[in-house]
């Protein structure tokens, strides 16, 4: 079935609904909770009942996410519909990054997959995925124009903080000029974007620095692999006072070393595990890689979660970029 076909069916379904379960990844960032938040705050616009979560007890909300118009609509895991008519899921590479969410996803009647990952493992009884997007955020811009195109500011600010941050403030490869055609339509409404995007990239608290002081005192350069990398243990978080959702930005600035095409960040969850963050400056194909350890994402961005350590990981992050080259 074509994309348009797709979009159709996932408009039909959205509008003809009483309300709608909507989901996104667990530990989301800008893309997953705006384009969440966006569709809903569009459904909740036009007389649809919502209800939002994501697979994290507890949630730990990330602070510049008061921004986002219909965060209080996002509820516990526990308070997610268990069978819901129509569920939408939002930024989901793989079904395992729903967490708990994944039993409710099992069950809906109707499961509207969107998703830009080129690595996304095909679930959905709805698919609107198209790894050539620059964020989830233009897919429900582009679902939003098929449900006749209006919307309202708070849908806009959802949708443009994904778009700001999954294009790098525009600055990587999946920008297109298509993407800033939507930039602009969104600009169009009034709020502050200069608000939004210091309180995403120039509002940090002075306990992540003291953080990111001790991850960059930690980090490690395998020369012969081209890899740069460092870690973050749960006893880091707890001295520093850090929540886990706050430390998306070590890696963008570990991915700036000089002469090295692989960053990779190393964050320790609450089970023990690590959950690892990737980015390449083109060298390989890091959605591949993460693939091959069960994880998912793009080409230059990618995650997944091992259960072997720091050192551990790195070894076999290593040997698989090996064979990937």
């Amino acid at each position: 079935m074509s994309e348009l076909e797709e979009l159709k069916r996932a408009a039909d379904t959205l509008s003809s609904a009483d309300e709608v379960a909507l989901a996104c990844h667990m530990n989301p960032d800008a893309d997953a909770l705006g384009s969440m938040l966006g569709l809903s705050n569009l459904l909740r616009s036009r007389g649809v009942r919502t209800v939002c979560s994501y697979g994290n007890e507890p949630l730990d909300l990330p602070r510049w996410a008061t921004l986002l118009p219909g965060i209080d609509h996002v509820v516990p895991p526990s308070a997610f519909p268990p069978e819901p008519a129509v569920m939408a899921t939002c930024d989901c590479a793989s079904f395992d990054r729903l967490g708990v969410l994944g039993e409710p996803a099992t069950r809906a009647r109707e499961l509207i997959w969107i998703d830009h990952h080129r690595s996304n493992d095909g679930y959905g009884t709805v698919r609107l995925v198209d790894p050539d997007a620059s964020s989830t955020c233009e897919m429900v811009f582009r679902l939003i124009e098929t449900m006749g195109g209006d919307f309202d500011r708070d849908v806009a600010l959802c949708l443009y903080a994904g778009l700001v941050t999954d294009t790098g403030r525009f600055q990587y490869q999946a920008t297109t000029p298509e993407t800033l055609r939507v930039a602009a339509r969104l600009r169009e409404h009034d709020f502050d974007h200069a608000e939004l995007v210091r309180a995403m990239y120039e509002d940090n608290d002075p306990a992540f620095l003291r953080l990111l002081g001790t991850a960059l005192g930690r980090m490690t350069e395998v020369r012969e692999a081209s890899v740069v990398w460092t870690y973050i243990t749960q006893a880091d978080l707890a001295e520093a006072g850090v929540g886990p959702g706050d430390t998306e930005d070590v890696i963008d600035v570990l991915r700036t070393a000089r002469d090295v095409d692989v960053a990779a960040v190393l964050k320790q969850q609450r089970d023990g595990r690590f959950k690892v963050s990737v980015r390449s400056r083109g060298a390989h194909d890091l959605a591949a890689v993460a693939s091959s350890f069960g994880g998912g994402g793009h080409r230059l961005a990618a995650g997944y979660t091992s259960e072997h350590g720091p050192e551990g990981t790195i070894e076999r992050l290593v040997e698989a970029l090996r064979l990937a080259s």
